[in-house]
């Protein structure tokens, strides 16, 4: 089990963006949407691709609150891991730097972003193309 990731140091300037554009919370919060959002897209990371560990500092219990079980769980069956493995970390740690640079696009792709719509629309999205 891991006890912290630290994010490249693009994707902590990330962060600090998408925190103040979209008013959702603090920075462990826009983490954790950007964590499940990377995810939510179904690809599977390359260790070999992971980037520098720079930037932000999160601690489990930080990142995922009460859920890290949960959490760590997501990663285990993404990609078929056992929950001790020692490359879970390096998993969290790349997808949350893959979805910060996801919602980032996503945000600049849009001219007025409210947090809660713009979070609702990725989620109404996701959910017609499961129907």
């Amino acid at each position: 089990m891991f006890t912290q990731i630290k994010t490249s140091s693009e994707a902590r300037e990330i962060v600090i963006q998408l925190t103040r554009k979209l008013g959702l919370g603090t920075e462990n919060i826009i983490a954790r949407i950007a964590f499940s959002y990377s995810l939510s897209k179904g690809e599977k990371l390359e260790l070999k691709n992971i980037e520098n560990s720079t930037g932000k500092e999160y601690s489990k219990s930080v990142l995922f609150g009460d859920y890290a079980d949960i959490y760590t769980g997501m990663i285990c069956t993404h990609y078929q891991l056992y929950k001790t493995d020692k490359d879970i970390a390096k998993y969290v740690k790349m997808h949350v730097d893959h979805g910060l640079r996801l919602l980032n696009q996503e945000v600049e792709e849009r001219t007025n972003v409210e947090g809660f719509e713009f979070l609702a629309e990725l989620i109404n999205n996701k959910l017609k193309i499961l129907i």
